[in-house]
């Protein structure tokens, strides 16, 4: 089944398993996973199973949800990833069972005050280096259908956002390129993702991308919350509501 670490330094805290519902994290003491920091906003992320895979969603926190020292606002999850809330990390651990299962009946400490401080730290500043430039987050609105969009984490592109609307969608230096890579060797077609029925599907051109930090051999399926690295650019495949 799994569980998740949380870890301040080097001391565990908290053991928590995985299962099929959600597990919230935050501030709030009615979260699975609490903690009692100021960095933390009182419902910072969750984690929860999606089409059998593990994925981490940021609930529009004041100081970000980072994986692996990304920036995201929602990712795939893989056993041995570590995600930073705040000055805790979260270590997924899908190899073993907790050993301390969460307890329904536990008692926490309400947080001291309402409002989430920004955390200003050195750690916390080189993360935000490859998402300074990403403008302040959309709103997500439940009543609207699911767009699918590239979100621009780490290099250079002429936007840092892009809404995927047409069947072919060209990442290069051309100018029929969709996302437009700036750089002096920059290819013209560095990759694709071609629109199907059954969703949108990565395919290799001039550069071999990568999904997830594995490089893909052919057409890869995408899936809400890849990551995508082609050319020195990182981007993050998100379905926005």
């Amino acid at each position: 089944m799994g569980r998740l670490l949380l870890k301040f330094d080097d001391a565990v805290l908290r053991e928590v398993s995985l299962g099929s519902r959600a597990v919230t994290i935050g501030r709030a003491p009615d979260n699975d996973i609490p903690i009692d920091n100021l960095a933390v906003s009182n419902y910072h992320a969750r984690i929860y199973t999606e089409a059998g895979r593990l994925v981490i969603e940021d609930l529009n926190s004041l100081n970000g949800t980072f994986v692996n020292d990304q920036r995201v606002e929602r990712a795939a999850l893989h056993d041995g990833d570590t995600i930073v809330v705040g000055k805790h990390h979260i270590v997924v651990d899908e190899s073993h069972d907790a050993a301390l299962p969460l307890d329904p009946g536990r008692k926490v400490v309400a947080p001291k005050v309402d409002e989430t401080m920004v955390l200003d730290t050195k750690q916390r500043r080189e993360m935000l280096q490859l998402a300074v430039d990403a403008g302040e987050r959309s709103q997500l609105a439940p009543s609207r259908m699911r767009v699918p969009a590239l979100k621009v984490l780490s290099g250079k592109t002429d936007q840092k956002e892009y809404v995927l609307s047409s069947k072919l969608t060209v990442i290069g230096k051309s100018e029929m390129a969709t996302v437009r890579l700036r750089g002096w060797f920059a290819p013209d077609v560095a990759a694709q993702i071609n629109k199907r029925e059954d969703g949108y599907y990565l395919g290799r051109a001039d550069r071999v991308p990568k999904v997830n930090g594995q490089p893909i051999t052919g057409l890869t399926r995408l899936n809400d919350g890849d990551l995508i690295e082609v050319d020195g650019v990182q981007l993050n495949f998100l379905y926005r509501d």
